[in-house]
């Protein structure tokens, strides 16, 4: 028995399609379930026999987050300890979503991927509301898993990858930052991960890093978005886009980011036998997806 939140976000939506695939018992929630009201957490709980939570739901405009600190705090953390506090008068096991902004992408240096034991050192706000609430479920929980992530895309939600596609067709030069390093993720692999700690029944609570392997830059990476996109289509054919890298100083924003946050994964990987795509693989599969969606609205849309 399991209860989703956020399953109308980019990655509850593929870890309810998940779910759906594999025939497991689950209920699903996002806004209509305030998380920063206990009271209705509890309401929407109470007569149901759930074992685990899956929380995918959380404030996710990093740079807005500048401005309203309230309000990422409210749900990043106020609403993140509730469904903590729930969790541990029901006994149920909880898996949580965090961000590799819980690190400053400095103190390391190049080449060298984050563990979940390293130290943390949020630089945005984002980050120190994520990590707000990682704390939050470690002071009130023993059963549960946090997952850290990076650069997430997927098939619903804003997006690099959806970005980067929209640009391409509207513009002629796209300019990308290239001394910022990670490891993209598509949603669909970590939904994956996320059922197999389920499946699992696991107790090896604690926290995770989970990416797509390999590292690029976002200029790499935009590179490799309309590679594949002209391939499959997606790109009208003489349609050409000149991509030029850039500093991150040149392309100023209201939140600092992470210059390299790779995570390191070797202990998910170990702990539950995953096998983790390299991020270009993983990217072509997305594109195949998204390809394959547009062909069928567009089919919908003639009849």
């Amino acid at each position: 028995m399991i209860w989703l939140i956020g399953n109308k976000g980019m990655l509850g939506n593929d870890v309810e399609k998940l779910l759906k695939e594999r025939g497991l018992t689950y209920w699903a929630s996002d806004k209509e379930v305030d998380i920063s009201d206990y009271k209705a957490l509890e309401k929407f709980g109470r007569d149901k026999k759930i074992k685990w939570v899956i929380n995918c739901s959380g404030y996710t405009k990093v740079d807005k987050a500048e401005e309203e600190i309230d309000e990422v705090f409210r749900i990043n953390q106020d609403g993140v300890r509730n469904i903590a506090l729930f969790s541990a008068k029901k006994q149920i096991k909880l898996v949580h979503i965090s961000t590799d902004y819980v690190f400053d992408g400095w103190q390391k240096g190049d080449a060298v991927a984050y563990r979940e034991d390293d130290k943390t050192n949020p630089i945005n706000i984002y980050g120190k509301s994520k990590l707000a609430g990682e704390e939050e479920t470690k002071k009130i929980l023993e059963k549960y898993f946090i997952i850290r992530t990076a650069w997430l895309y997927g098939l619903k939600g804003n997006n690099f990858v959806c970005t980067m596609l929209r640009l391409f067709k509207e513009r002629d030069l796209v300019k990308v930052v290239d001394d910022q390093w990670g490891s993209p993720t598509y949603t669909v692999d970590l939904a994956g991960a996320i059922l197999k700690m389920i499946e699992d029944d696991s107790v090896s609570y604690g926290i995770y890093h989970f990416t797509n392997e390999g590292v690029t830059s976002w200029y790499e990476f935009a590179r490799a978005i309309y590679k594949k996109a002209k391939g499959l289509g997606l790109i009208e054919n003489n349609k050409k886009v000149d991509i030029q890298p850039i500093k991150t100083k040149d392309y100023p924003k209201a939140a600092r980011r992470p210059r390299y946050s790779v995570l390191s994964k070797e202990k998910i990987k170990r702990e539950f036998a995953l096998r983790v795509r390299e991020w270009d693989k993983a990217l072509e599969d997305f594109m195949v997806s998204l390809k394959r969606e547009r062909e069928s609205l567009e089919s919908r849309v003639e009849k």
